[in-house]
């Protein structure tokens, strides 16, 4: 879902520790494995919704608060790994993982659903901060910019095999609305176990505290670019909200999809999409990637409206494939060229800048659309929010388009 960037202090390996290929692996996984139970409960909302009877409106605010959980934690949290040390943060937010897990097994109502997602948000948020900087500490010290490839890769990667896992597990295994988290919660408490292994890469210092105050602060030479990346921020994560939030009731209302496998993978291709093609586009420019990624996602769009005007669900299906390669590709190719302006003191609160503005985008938009389709209905609704978000699309291009004149 992102690539977090972070200077530290090194110290030397602890020689019992995994060596750095392996940890880095390691790390690489247990990212992956954690925004793999973000999505996890997305091809199970319509399940839910009819086991414990709520409305849309509700599922949306289920998603949102997630969100919200995870960027709150993310801006207190997330700079603290820096001071205390990266094991004893991970290896805490792992275990938080875990116990969302645990209340989503034991969820017997509304009340215990958002309890688990807020939990899970707060977990996440912490976990993403140190994850991304451990990658960097970890990656090879051959100029490689594997951790940051990895940092955005594998957060999609992970997206999508939790999707299709859970799909595939709803539709064929028994006791589909628990057995998904009982095999997460495994997963936490291994992952928190492994952490020990890890060699540990800062050293501990002062300031631990003063860490916890947020810092969102964009530096004057990077403002420009800051503000032209915003429309391309705000359209693919608003984008995302919309296919992780009510992909999968569109998938059963409008394309009459039963079969949750089926939704899983949809989701799943799209998250999917988005991972491989911040792989392929790795080497472009950042203006390039911006540029194609950014009308890979205004086509995709229109793919998706055209999908929910004649109920086709080959036409959707593309567009999901379309829309997420728009994303993984404009998202880093956004990114890239606002930290790339930022002295490395600069970067964690330009970064949570960037997370504020795409976060917000990724659960306000899917909020406000539940609130809708009480009252236009599913269909009326996505097509409006497909519509806002080509026209955020457009305007991306637009100024792109402008910037590269002045440029020239």
């Amino acid at each position: 879902m992102t690539t977090l960037i972070a200077t530290s202090q090194r110290r030397p390996v602890n020689r019992r520790a995994l060596p750095r290929s392996a940890a880095f692996w390691l790390v690489a996984v247990t990212t992956a494995a954690l925004l793999a139970a973000s999505s996890a409960p997305s091809p199970l909302y319509p399940v839910l919704q009819t086991e414990f009877g709520f409305s849309t409106i509700t599922l949306t605010a289920i998603f949102a608060v997630y969100v919200l959980a995870l960027l709150l934690s993310l801006l207190t949290v997330g700079r603290l790994s820096d001071f205390i040390g990266r094991r004893p943060v991970l290896a805490t937010a792992l275990v938080v993982q875990a116990a969302a897990m645990a209340v989503f097994f034991s969820a017997d109502g509304v009340e215990s659903l958002m309890v688990a997602r807020t939990v899970q948000g707060l977990a996440t948020g912490a976990a993403v901060g140190v994850l991304g900087a451990f990658l960097l500490d970890l990656q090879p010290g051959d100029g490689s910019r594997l951790g940051s490839l990895v940092n955005s890769a594998a957060p999609m990667a992970g997206l999508g095999v939790g999707a299709v896992g859970t799909g595939v597990l709803v539709q064929y295994a028994p006791n589909p609305t628990r057995l998904v988290f009982a095999i997460l919660t495994a997963v936490f408490v291994v992952l928190a176990v492994a952490v020990a292994a890890l060699p540990e890469t800062v050293q501990r210092v002062p300031g631990a505290l003063a860490a916890l105050r947020p810092q969102v602060a964009v530096p004057a030479q990077a403002q420009r670019a800051f503000v032209g990346a915003v429309p391309t921020m705000m359209a693919t994560w608003a984008l995302g909200g919309l296919m992780l939030s009510v992909g999968g009731s569109l998938l059963g209302s409008v394309f009459g999809q039963t079969n949750h496998a089926v939704v899983g993978a949809v989701i799943g291709l799209f998250a999917g999409a988005a991972a491989s093609a911040a792989v392929l586009a790795r080497d472009l420019s950042p203006a390039r990637m911006t540029r194609t990624g950014t009308v890979a996602l205004a086509v995709g769009t229109a793919l998706f409206i055209t999908a929910l005007a004649s109920s086709s669900l080959a036409v959707f299906v593309l567009a999901a494939v379309v829309a997420g390669g728009g994303f993984g590709s404009a998202f880093l190719g956004a990114l890239r060229s606002v930290t790339q302006l930022a002295q490395p003191h600069e970067r964690a609160a330009l970064l949570s800048a960037v997370y504020v503005v795409s976060y917000l985008a990724f659960s306000i938009p899917a909020l406000a659309a539940g609130l809708l389709i009480t009252h236009v209905g599913l269909r009326d609704t996505a097509v409006g929010y497909g519509g806002f978000v080509a026209l955020l699309a457009a305007s991306s291009l637009g100024y792109q388009q402008v910037a590269h004149r002045q440029t020239a």
